[in-house]
């Protein structure tokens, strides 16, 4: 449900275009992404759907106390990482299930959002070393994904932030998406969270690129 609202919805806040060094992620992949923005999952959310995936989702577990958003992440069973607390190897755990049945898993390797507030793009942030546990522990290839444009969207304060959703439709600001090789890790950890800071964010300097020339990618959605 919530990957077809985001190909729903996203074309009404900006102009999304996909490119993609394959044809998208197989079952059992990990996609690795960069994390910029509140209105990026909807965006890679999308992408994905586009691509013919329908991933699980780690994301932080305040979420599943949204009122009608949680009770739709716990039913499609994307899985809530619980940050600086014993709890958080869970997360890790079932996101290798997902995995052994077949499933996508949608990760971010930063964990969490930039604390910056202008809308201007960066490249991703340090990894932390969570990606690379999970995929020494299954075994399973990553599949770097870089988005940008999606801070022109949401950024800054709350009050900025709505502001941005409320006048997308109208500034229609161009959003990419880019897939790149999928990759399988080394099994010393910070060898392989450092490979795959280098994938993602070659995979968002191609996708930065393409934002700044207004989009004209291979495969708009």
């Amino acid at each position: 449900m919530l990957s077809r609202a985001a190909t729903l919805l996203v074309p009404a806040f900006g102009r999304l275009d996909i490119t993609a060094d394959t044809d998208g992620p197989a079952p059992g992949s990990i996609v690795a992404a960069n994390h910029t923005s509140l209105a990026d999952p909807a965006v890679v959310l999308a992408a994905l759907h586009r691509l013919g995936a329908r991933p699980v989702v780690l994301a932080t577990a305040g979420l599943w106390r949204v009122p009608l958003l949680g009770p739709a992440l716990r039913r499609e069973g994307h899985i809530a990482v619980h940050r600086g607390t014993a709890r958080a190897a869970e997360a890790l755990d079932a996101a290798g299930e997902a995995l052994a049945a077949g499933r996508v898993v949608l990760i971010y390797g930063e964990g969490g959002l930039p604390r910056r507030r202008d809308s201007g793009e960066l490249p991703p942030g340090p990894f932390r070393s969570g990606l690379a546990r999970l995929a020494r522990a299954t075994g399973a290839p990553v599949v770097p994904l870089g988005q940008a444009g999606s801070r022109r969207l949401t950024s800054g304060g709350p009050l900025k932030q709505l502001a941005g959703l409320a006048t997308a439709p109208v500034r229609r600001p161009a959003l990419h998406v880019h897939l790149g090789t999928p990759l399988h890790l080394p099994a010393d950890t910070a060898e392989a969270t450092a490979r795959a800071h280098r994938a993602v964010t070659a995979a968002w300097t191609v996708a930065a690129r393409r934002t700044r020339r207004g989009g004209a990618a291979s495969r708009p959605v």
